[in-house]
């Protein structure tokens, strides 16, 4: 699979789709991989250069040493954009990502053409919830987690009738490295960016899930009407809508993008 070697770390992304298409990059969310966007590459690869990667420290990209940042992690994405040779691109992110594309979005507008954030919010507290997980998957591993944090990411009803669902994703948790994990877990307890979204100017969708706990709708809500011109949507789902709910998801994003 295609490396990006960076200024200090090697990204892991993926393609799909025309090149003549408009680029849209996707970003995981904390502890899953590119493979989380499975759902939705069929469907976004017709209309969209589709440009996947695993966050630093997730999946076949590079752990470094941490803690990190936001700010790093959203280099990390124009870092590879120049690698690519993209000057601009759509961004879509979920939870993690998310915030990602919150700075990049206010830090670096120039980059950013439509703004996609999903299951997310400008601050995920309490503080103190991220430094326990980081100090139990350190020293208990990321299976030690996995079952008590993927049942946060489908609704429970959902999740009863899809256990290979739930058995997918939990194995993609616990392949995680724990350090890459808890290194990112640090930089989502640092963030806050609930004054930078005011300064956004992209056109953005904010997705958001009646049965979110980790970033629940009135997070949404919050950014929706913080980001100037805004729009908002509501799905059923939890905190993966994209799993959950695979075609709406990506009915969403296509109509937005193409607005």
């Amino acid at each position: 699979m295609p490396q990006a070697q960076l200024a200090d770390v090697s990204i892991h992304y993926q393609l799909d789709g025309d090149e003549k298409n408009p680029v849209l990059v996707m970003s995981n969310s904390l502890g899953t991989t590119i493979d989380m966007w499975a759902p939705q590459v069929a469907a976004l690869s017709q209309h969209f250069r589709l440009l996947r990667y695993d966050t630093r420290g997730h999946g076949q990209s590079q752990v470094t040493p941490g803690p990190y940042s936001i700010p790093q992690l959203g280099g990390d994405v124009i870092g590879l954009l120049d690698c690519l040779g993209i000057q601009k691109a759509h961004f879509c992110g979920l939870s993690m990502g998310g915030i990602t594309g919150m700075w990049l979005a206010s830090a670096h507008p120039e980059r950013i053409n439509r703004l996609v954030l999903a299951n997310t919010a400008a601050l995920i507290g309490p503080p103190e919830n991220w430094t326990t997980r980081v100090d139990k998957v350190r020293q208990e591993g990321m299976a030690s987690i996995a079952s008590a944090v993927v049942s946060r990411w489908l609704t429970p009803e959902y999740a009863e009738k899809h256990p290979e669902q739930v058995a997918y994703l939990e194995n993609m948790l616990k392949a995680t490295p724990a350090e890459g994990y808890a290194a990112n877990c640090i930089a989502v307890r640092d963030a806050d960016y609930r004054e930078a979204v005011k300064k956004i100017t992209a056109p953005t969708l904010v997705i958001a899930g009646a049965g979110d706990l980790p970033t629940p709708p009135s997070e949404g809500r919050y950014l929706a009407e913080a980001i100037p011109g805004a729009k908002y949507v509501e799905f059923a789902g939890a905190h993966l809508t994209n799993q959950q709910e695979p075609e709406r998801f990506s009915n969403a994003v296509i109509e937005f993008l193409q607005t």
